[in-house]
């Protein structure tokens, strides 16, 4: 039988391309000049020529000092804007002293459960010169208000900070799974967000709208553009049934995607996400900003096909879905490191992601011409294909009544584990090849690279500081501002205000968010297999 060839995400594919896949095409209409609506061939006219992209390494593990010691490490070698890792406990609302959160403090990511955390994990870094991106998301108005107090005691004003709070709650229920809240109050949360940020921190990103966690759970590039779309198009909905002018909060709407292993329909992955956001955005919502249309995104390379087997090949893994994302025309991107399926990356197997980036950047001359591979029938043709299909999706997820909707009946959640299970099958199958696990393998293979181990003290060291920190406080202003926070939480008001003060007073994160949850209650998620 004759083997057949297809991307990742299953289109089929001919042995060549030719005008004759292009019928259709309108050159202003698909593609324009880049910077110019709709955008395929990038955001800016200049792109990289003008401004490389950021490169910002994922980074958090062990206390506040020892994360605060990477980033220094990272910046002194060319990291060009901070990324902060949190641990599980903090991923949910819970301070290191809780006891869930025993044995998992400072293990895959920074411990932070109060402002006295976040004020050394920025120590020493200047935070009106750096941007930082936070991948946090149901406690993420916690978060963002510690670190906002945290650069007004460096004397930083709001409207100076630049930087990201995930803060996508819809991709929790879809994948991720660290959520605190039900759907409805977390959107009332979200919204809060983007409306204090649109008047008060109006350079920073409010919601960085992400697709990695979804294709990491098992999605292809298809539902992965698809979902992820289809939440940001959620998001702006909560925003415009808030009474929010589109323009004042769509400009700081930013997304986060996957760079997989499938080339040429991972870059069009991007150049399609870019086309229909902007379409979206100027026809459905009437968005009038040129920013509002722009579909700004950061890209981490796919941490998911990276092996434990033969680690050493994850450095070239890594570099081909870099070079996606640069081709892709990225604003931003993260570079796995080659010991990421064993523990958090070493200080050697960090320098060694990030130089991958500089390589890129400085000596391959790749960045010097905007979106290269346009014109070229396979990647336009890519492109269309994956519209088609991403529209599809869309029209279904309306069918089931939204978004929202579609989570509660497991409609996305289904959809990406039978896509695993697909990938998986090919794998074992030996139909899809990956190299050192099912074909090429080293008999008898040992692991030679050095492995992060977090010391068991971390967890001890994080309870005594946390122990001391509610000696020393001011126990009744820290009651104040908690009751303040339950009374706004039971209103309309803005929740943003009363964190902040619950902040000052060094109330802590479990403190916070369990009292957020008094109000709002916890979401448990329905079973839907």
């Amino acid at each position: 039988m004759e083997k057949e060839f297809e991307t990742i995400s299953g289109i089929p594919l001919k042995l060549f391309y030719t005008p004759e896949d292009l019928k259709d095409f309108v050159y202003e209409e698909k593609l324009g000049t880049p910077g110019e609506y709709p955008f395929t061939r990038g955001i800016r006219h200049t792109m990289y020529r003008g401004r490389l992209w950021t490169m910002r390494q994922f980074s958090g593990f062990g206390t506040a000092k020892d994360t605060n010691k990477r980033y220094k490490f990272l910046l002194a070698h060319g990291e060009t804007g901070l990324s902060v890792a949190f641990d599980f406990p903090t991923l949910y609302g819970r301070d290191s002293d809780d006891p869930l959160s025993k044995g998992e403090v400072g293990v895959c990511g920074v411990a932070v459960s109060s402002l006295a955390d976040m004020e050394t994990l920025f120590e020493g870094i200047p935070l009106d010169k750096v941007s930082t991106s936070m991948t946090i998301n149901g406690p993420a108005a916690v978060l963002w208000a510690f670190y906002i107090v945290t650069a007004e005691k460096q004397g930083v004003k709001p409207d100076q900070l630049r930087g990201t709070i995930q803060n996508d709650i819809l991709k929790e229920y879809i994948a991720q799974k660290s959520w605190l809240f039900p759907p409805e109050p977390s959107l009332r949360i979200i919204t809060d967000i983007m409306e204090f940020g649109s008047k008060y921190v109006p350079k920073w990103n409010t919601i960085s709208i992400s697709g990695y966690h979804i294709r990491e759970a098992g999605a292809t590039a298809i539902q992965e553009l698809a979902f992820t779309l289809m939440d940001g198009f959620t998001y702006v909905e909560e925003g415009i049934k808030r009474g929010l002018d589109v323009d004042s909060f769509a400009p700081r709407l930013s997304f986060f995607f996957d760079s997989h292993l499938d080339f040429f329909e991972e870059i069009a992955k991007f150049r399609a996400a870019r086309r229909i956001w902007a379409r979206e955005m100027k026809n459905t919502y009437h968005a009038k900003k040129k920013e509002s249309l722009l579909l700004r995104f950061h890209t981490q390379t796919a941490g998911c096909t990276l092996t434990a087997q033969q680690p050493e090949n994850n450095i070239v893994r890594t570099a081909f879905q870099a070079l996606q994302a640069v081709l892709g025309g990225t604003q931003s991107l993260h570079t796995n490191s080659m010991d990421e399926t064993w523990a958090l990356p070493t200080e050697k197997a960090v320098l060694i992601a990030l130089r991958t980036q500089q390589i890129l950047a400085y000596e391959t001359g790749i960045p010097s011409v905007i979106d290269p591979l346009a014109g070229s029938y396979y990647v336009e043709y890519l492109t269309d294909r994956l519209e088609e299909e991403a529209y599809k999706y869309f029209a279904k997820i309306r069918e089931l009544g939204g978004m929202v909707k579609a989570i509660e009946i497991g409609y996305p959640q289904r959809e990406i584990a039978e896509a695993a299970y697909r990938y998986q099958k090919a794998v074992e199958e030996k139909r899809r090849i990956i190299v050192g696990v099912n074909e090429f393998i080293i008999p008898d293979e040992k692991l030679e690279i050095p492995i992060l181990k977090i010391d068991p003290r971390v967890e001890e060291e994080q309870r005594e500081r946390l122990a001391e920190l509610r000696k020393k406080r001011d126990n009744n202003q820290v009651n104040k501002t908690l009751k303040e926070l339950k009374r706004v939480a039971q209103s309309k008001e803005n929740i943003m205000p009363p964190i902040l003060e619950c902040a000052r007073a060094y109330c802590t994160l479990g403190e916070i968010c369990g009292t957020l949850k008094e109000v709002f209650g916890e979401y448990r998620e329905t079973p839907v297999f």
